[in-house]
């Protein structure tokens, strides 16, 4: 590969400091050329020549004193293959220069060779910070992030020196999306250099399609030193490639009545329609979105969608007695628009009209009068996404979004509130390659302003119409919703370790033990946690053919309860 031959000659080649008028390197070293013992002149010249078994022989032990002749010389052992010797002579020699960026990069050749790529990442970030601005260092490091598998970290330091030059972009198997519509989505192009921002861009806007469920880019190295970007990803069509696909995407959720009908790349324009029916006693629910590029521009989407519910709710402390019940009705039908903007941050931004009544309402001591507000509701929401923090070179990101809804009913009085929402969460991949185990972590936090109708309180707990999920509190009992806590404020921490225990290409299985931290408050008695909860358990996610389930074990700490649960999710 031609990776490796670039690293080759920059780990070998005779490339030092820079020189003083009197032959030296600078920083440490030049202070040891006073010292330089009989036959440092000759060693050098024997090194520009590459005669490094004569630097052996003339040489014969390590120095001690001398900076200089100890790279001359731990480099010729390098060279000769010697590589315990050599390191042990470079790290003798980084103690008496410690600011010399020779050494360091010079042991990340060793540890390179012997194809230890994380310890040669650390000497070598250890020269930058010496030397950050040195090309040789930044292309090298480049080079063993790509080795690695971790192209975002190569691209941030090969950004450094000028490259990587792209020859050409290629896909994998024939794709029915337009061309036209996923060149637009690519931010790079052949005959350039490729840039880690275009790279991220890119990345989101081609997911942004809603027809690439698996995306994945690699850049494949050329001879001539330049790359191919690969596009590695599968495509979603119409029904699905084959009955199978279809028949788990339309029945993967007929173990809690659920069907979905979903349809993509109508006319191959990254045209989506999806759709549930539900016909669970409970909580029925028919609803259904239309969503595509706009104006065939892959910076913008537009998503369509009508929603209609009738369900049955009882308030209740998980399995203690009822404490209020209604029947809720409600129709909604919304329109949103979805700016790509870069790989960095995008935004969302609609409106909502809706119409809500409530039928056999059991107040209780839950259901305060004030909340339950019929009648039509206009809503106008917004939401942003932004990356906090990114470190390709530690597998680390960490995201951040905040979301808003402002609204006004016309309930009797005309009723006007705002719910308030953000988030952030964190992704780590602890080790150097592949994705053997990963850490997430999410804080959210949110409340309302004003009085906000009964099912527009937030929820914690397991519920599949929810996503502020708190892992031993089931949403429903015997059906109905309204046994997990619900509030008007909420703080909610989701913390899980990814395990991965098979994999054969079509399917795999995970095993993820987790910990939940939360807490609702109310301004209406009845209602609210009242105290801290704690969540623990384990999850097994399984995917077959791109469809997950995911088994859920979860224990309340407070109370002792257990809990078990089973979600299905789409590609």
């Amino acid at each position: 590969m031609v990776a490796l031959l670039t690293v080759s000659s920059l780990l070998w080649g005779s490339e030092t400091l820079p020189q003083d008028g009197n032959g030296s390197a600078g920083g440490q070293v030049s202070a040891s050329a006073s010292t330089a013992g009989p036959g440092r002149n000759l060693v050098r010249d024997l090194f520009e020549q590459g005669r490094w078994q004569e630097i052996v022989a003339v040489v014969k032990s390590p120095p001690t004193k001398d900076p200089d002749l100890s790279y001359y010389f731990g480099s010729a052992l390098a060279h000769l293959g010697r590589w315990d010797e050599s390191r042990k002579t470079l790290l003798a020699a980084l103690h008496l220069a410690p600011r010399d960026p020779r050494f360091p990069v010079e042991l990340a050749g060793v540890a390179f060779q012997q194809k230890r790529y994380p310890e040669a990442a650390s000497w070598l970030h250890r020269a930058l910070q010496i030397e950050p601005s040195d090309s040789y260092t930044n292309d090298f490091l480049g080079t063993v992030y790509f080795l690695e598998g971790n192209q975002e970290a190569a691209l941030k330091y090969w950004n450094r020196t000028g490259k990587p030059d792209i020859e050409s972009v290629q896909t994998g198997p024939a794709l029915q999306i337009r061309s036209t519509l996923l060149d637009h989505a690519l931010t790079f192009a052949p005959s350039s250099t490729l840039l880690l921002p275009d790279w991220l861009t890119s990345g989101k806007r081609v997911s942004g399609l809603g027809v690439f469920p698996s995306s994945n880019f690699q850049l494949a190295a050329r001879e001539n030193g330049k790359f191919d970007v690969v596009l590695n990803l599968q495509e979603r069509n119409a029904w699905g490639s084959n009955k199978w696909e279809f028949l788990l995407s339309t029945f993967r959720g007929v173990a809690y009545q659920t069907v979905y009908l979903d349809y993509f790349n109508l006319r191959r324009s990254a045209i989506n329609i999806t759709s549930l029916f539900r016909w669970d006693a409970q909580k029925r629910r028919v609803a259904a979105s239309l969503s595509g590029p706009l104006r065939q521009d892959p910076r913008w989407r537009y998503r369509i969608g009508v929603d209609l519910r009738n369900e049955n709710w009882q308030v209740r402390d998980g399995p203690a007695p009822v404490e209020g019940g209604l029947n809720l009705r409600r129709e909604s039908a919304a329109a949103e628009i979805t700016s790509f903007t870069s790989g960095k941050w995008d935004w969302t931004a609609g409106v909502e009209l809706s119409h809500r009544d409530y039928r056999n309402v059991n107040p209780g001591i839950a259901l305060d009068p004030r909340f339950l507000l019929e009648g039509m509701q206009l809503t106008q929401f917004a939401q942003i996404r932004y990356e906090l923090l990114g470190v390709p070179e530690r597998r680390f990101v960490a995201t951040s979004s905040a979301s808003s809804q402002v609204a006004r009913i016309w309930s009797g009085p005309a009723e006007a509130f705002a719910r308030l929402q953000g988030s952030v969460s964190a992704g780590w991949l602890p080790e150097s390659e592949g994705d053997d185990y990963e850490i997430n972590s999410q804080i959210h936090a949110g409340g309302v302003a004003g009085t906000a109708p009964f099912d527009e309180l937030y929820m914690l707990g397991l519920e599949r119409d929810n996503d502020l999920w708190l892992r031993a509190h089931i949403g429903t009992h015997d059906g109905r919703k309204g046994s997990a806590p619900l509030g008007d404020r909420y703080f909610l921490s989701n913390t899980e370790i990814n395990k991965n225990l098979y994999s054969n290409g079509l399917i795999s299985v995970k095993l993820s033990p987790f910990l939940d931290v939360g807490k609702v408050g109310s301004a209406f008695d009845g209602l609210g946690s009242k105290k801290w909860l704690w969540d623990t358990g384990l999850q097994a996610k399984f995917r077959v053919l791109g469809f997950g389930l995911t088994f859920t074990y979860g224990k309340d700490l407070r109370t002792g309860n257990n809990v078990w649960y089973l979600a299905g999710t789409a590609r």
